[in-house]
């Protein structure tokens, strides 16, 4: 009986022996665990904040832009005016060679500096050799 009974007990502490050992084990895991769930929350918020530095930057840089913008529309939308006002109060002397053919002027005209505008001015202002050249008694070519 004495031998059954220490035969049991060792096979208990065994048993309990193996037990502790999961124990700990399950323990070691779930540590490691932890540890890499704390690694990656860390990762994960240092990248939120990168990210959320990223995004108030873009939007401050785009509210500036918007505020340019506004102020280019309201400097072209008063340009316009002006050569409106000046198109109409001087009966065209600011007309556009399409005003004179079959084509109407329109905004677009504004945003190209080589438009008919421009050269109507050429053509008007005469250059200094004609000036020259009366002066010194030639005929204009």
């Amino acid at each position: 009986m004495d031998t059954r009974k220490r035969k049991r007990m060792l096979s208990n502490r065994e048993s309990a022996r193996r037990s502790r050992q999961r124990k700990q084990k399950h323990l070691d895991d779930l540590m490691a665990q932890v540890r890499q769930l704390t690694t990656e929350n860390h990762q994960i918020l240092t990248s939120m904040n990168m990210t959320s530095q990223v995004y108030l930057n873009i939007e401050a840089e785009n509210s500036i832009l918007r505020a340019q913008m506004a102020e280019l529309g309201q400097r072209l939308e008063s340009l316009n005016e002006i050569v409106n006002y000046l198109n109409s109060s001087t009966n065209g002397l600011f007309e556009t060679q399409q005003d004179h053919g079959t084509q109407t002027h329109d905004d677009d005209s504004l945003m190209q500096p080589w438009s008919s505008i421009y050269l109507n001015h050429a053509a008007i202002m005469p250059s200094a050799d004609v000036f020259i050249g009366r002066a010194h008694g030639q005929k204009e070519m």
